[in-house]
């Protein structure tokens, strides 16, 4: 007998009819008093969209959304689907409250049913991102946009179903076994029922272009085991090739649900010199990270906003991408399953450890984990980022030892990582911990010179031959608005941002045994916490702006190294203006060849890669372009007797103050041109310093405060001159210089 068609679960997306408020009002309020305290909105939607980016302080506070809801006819149950409420929610149906939700970033769903069957409709939705300790994030360095700003569905199946309520799950579990050219997928259903009888006695499971196989429930469970011969595996970028798996819920032969799920066949390992392996084959892991928010959006993105920061990550040519920091989108997690590109998945533990938010950590871990192991693109869950800011004892280190256990006990087939930061010592306990790790370091940028990233990872490779080593972040800010004709750490020019990547993409390339890279960031994005670099309220050290309409020089250099995609891309457009009589243009290519042209008449060809650099004589208005076959790009260039003021930093003022005035610096007395370490060994002079240092470590916001430098890092620090230090820091007045170099030349060495 051929069974009844498939009645699928009906799923629908409710984004209009909301109103919203911003204060919290009672939870039985009506749909009107809502909207007559503030005003009717579309989902998805934020309140911090604009002061969240604005710099200083944002409104964190609680807030109140209401929706009618139309339950559907018949004897079913009505759910509602929250993919993002940041970052508590309270939901509440005619008063009652139903649910409470801990944690911004993960799904979760609410039973409605019993509340609609007495003739409630008025979904209230009380949302809250006041500061506490016990809900993660609390302290880093992005902004927590408060709202319902993913999708918002309504959900309606039979009195029997797959669960629906399993930690925001899918409801279909798959675990893919690889044997050879042979897959085992090992498939598990839960099943519910709210009905006065039961009647679903078994599932059919299936995976497309397969076998099938239909097992009895036992005690409201069902698991099957599929072979797949001659499987075709996932393999990244070369054949990002997906299967679906059905779970068929029957009673007899009628279907009473039905889920849908992709996966994909592969497996990898790190091995500490070879770095990541995939299927068997070494497959380098060089990318970017991404935050999910936008300009005047927040986090409240729409779908097309996801597809364009895909189709950035294509262009560079990504191998990887870490989705920092917590879950992102479901629709994220698919593109790049669809497309190949390997994910390392994380939850929002970060910066400073909250013994009170121990618990909040597993929940979010557990929801990260069971709404997403389903992923192909997926091949490690993280733990934390940089949670030792603040201390890293052994309460620290008890907790992610439950993290990591958790994480095996829910997935048995990945691996877990953690973002250590660089001022973590590399012989603590929390760095072997996980299965793998990264350091996020900024040398040449917060601190110490650009090569010291080589050093450091050298000298940890050495130490530590058997632990495979990656860098979660590295990178400088830049707004494409500075430039400079001598570009230098701490200026946040453009040109700057891409001579520190010319130089960590080269280092990168000399150390095949970093087992995964990713760039600090895809496109700059809110840092409420932040005023420095010309921009408050934002992080820039995008390769992209915060509105993805501009591409810093540094996204072309990147994609020079990863992308097959032929192309030529002349540096420095936005310095047009040009003071000196020689300049040098720079060309970032992924061809091998290329030829400059100075109105129209060729100077010069250069053979190489990536990065090519010309001299060219400045006269007037010259058009530059570069040219390889039949590809080409032009810039135009102008001679003028002083750059601009409004391509210098205001902050850079400071470094030019320094360069232009001869700072007393008396025979045998100290100056702000000695090094710190050198200072600190005169008593007064280690006084003077830790002013100097507690100043500096305060300048960029909350982040800042509260961190322990360890040894080696501290020998970096020293190493460096005080007028160094303050360049980098930025925003220190000429007169204060000044007075701190008085102080002292009163001090004797």
């Amino acid at each position: 007998m051929t069974p009844a068609a498939p009645q699928p679960r009906r799923v629908v997306t409710i984004h209009d009819g909301w109103a919203f408020a911003p204060v919290e009002l009672p939870g039985s309020s009506s749909w009107e008093d809502v909207a007559a305290a503030g005003e009717a909105v579309v989902l998805p939607h934020t309140w911090n969209a604009i002061d969240g980016q604005a710099g200083g302080e944002y409104r964190r506070g609680r807030s109140t959304y209401a929706k009618y809801i139309e339950p559907e006819q018949g004897d079913v149950e009505t759910w509602i689907e929250f993919a993002g409420v940041n970052s508590s929610a309270e939901v509440y149906l005619g008063g009652q409250l139903l649910a409470r939700h801990d944690g911004g970033y993960s799904t979760f769903r609410v039973d409605l049913t019993d509340g609609l069957a007495s003739g409630e409709r008025t979904l209230l939705v009380v949302v809250d991102n006041l500061a506490n300790e016990h809900v993660y994030p609390q302290r880093a360095d992005f902004t927590f946009y408060g709202g319902i700003y993913r999708g918002v569905r309504q959900i309606t199946v039979g009195r029997e179903h797959f669960d629906l309520a399993a930690h925001g799950g899918p409801g279909l579990t798959i675990v893919p076994a690889l044997h050879g050219d042979r897959a085992e997928v090992a498939l598990h259903v839960a099943v519910t029922t709210s009905g006065t009888e039961r009647t679903a006695t078994s599932v059919r499971f299936s995976v497309q272009g397969e076998s099938a196989t239909t097992v009895p429930l036992d005690g409201g469970e069902a698991d099957a085991m599929i072979r797949i011969e001659q499987v075709r595996r996932w393999h990244g970028l070369r054949d990002p090739h997906l299967y679906t798996a059905r779970a068929e819920l029957l009673a007899g032969d009628t279907v009473l649900d039905v889920v849908d799920l992709r996966f994909g066949c592969r497996e990898f390992t790190v091995d500490p010199e070879r770095g990541f392996l995939l299927n068997g084959e070494e497959y380098p892991l060089r990318g970017v990270s991404r935050h999910q928010d936008r300009e005047g959006v927040g986090n409240a993105i729409t779908e097309e906003m996801q597809h364009q920061d895909l189709a950035l990550l294509r262009e560079l040519g990504v191998t990887t991408v870490r989705l920092a920091h917590y879950q992102h989108d479901q629709l994220f997690y698919d593109l790049c399953d669809e497309t190949g590109i390997v994910v390392w998945a994380e939850i929002p533990q970060i910066t400073v450890f909250l013994p009170g938010a121990v618990e909040n950590a597993r929940d979010q871990l557990t929801e990260l984990i069971v709404q997403n192991r389903h992923h192909a693109s997926i091949v490690c869950w993280g733990l934390s980022n940089e949670i030792t800011l603040a201390g890293s004892g052994e309460d620290v280190i008890a907790a992610h030892r439950e993290l990591n256990d958790l994480a095996h006990e829910l997935d048995v087939t990945r691996l877990t990582a953690m973002a250590n930061l660089f001022l973590l010592e590399t012989d603590h306990p929390l760095v072997g911990l996980p299965d793998v790790m990264s350091y996020n370091l900024y040398f040449g940028w917060y601190v110490g010179e650009v090569a010291d990233n080589d050093t450091w990872l050298d000298d940890f490779h050495e130490a530590h031959p058997g632990t495979a080593i990656g860098l979660a972040e590295y990178g400088a800010d830049a707004n494409p608005q500075y430039q400079s004709a001598s570009p230098e750490k701490g200026d946040y020019t453009e040109g700057y941002q891409a001579r520190y990547h010319e130089h960590m993409l080269a280092m990168i390339e000399r150390r095949p045994w970093l087992w995964a890279t990713h760039v600090w960031n895809l496109a700059d994005f809110g840092s409420a916490g932040r005023d420095e670099g010309g921009t408050a309220g934002r992080n820039q050290k995008g390769l992209v702006t915060f509105d993805r309409t501009l591409k810093k020089d540094a996204f072309f250099l990147y994609k020079a190294a990863w992308s097959s995609e032929p192309f030529v891309h002349v540096a420095g457009r936005r310095r047009a203006e040009r003071a000196e009589e020689v300049t040098e243009v720079v060309v970032y290519t992924n061809r091998s060849e290329v030829t400059l042209l100075v109105d129209g008449v060729p100077v010069g060809t250069a053979e190489g890669r990536r990065a090519f650099r010309f001299s060219v004589p400045l006269t007037g208005e010259h058009e530059i372009t570069a040219r390889s076959g039949d590809l080409a790009d032009t810039i135009t260039l102008r001679k003028v007797d002083e750059a601009p003021a409004a391509s210098v930093m205001p902050t850079t003022g400071i470094a030019n103050w320094f360069d232009e005035t001869d700072l007393p610096s008396p025979a045998g007395f100290f100056s702000v041109r000695d090094s710190l370490g050198d200072i600190k060994q005169s008593e007064d002079g280690a006084r003077v310093i830790a002013s100097v240092m507690e100043a500096v470590a305060t300048s960029r916001g909350e982040v800042g405060h509260g961190v322990e430098i360890p040894p080696s890092m501290q020998a970096i620090i020293d190493r460096m001159s005080v007028e160094k230090l303050i360049k980098q820091a930025g925003g220190v007045p000429s007169e204060a210089v000044a007075a701190l170099n008085a102080r002292l030349n009163l001090i004797a060495k």
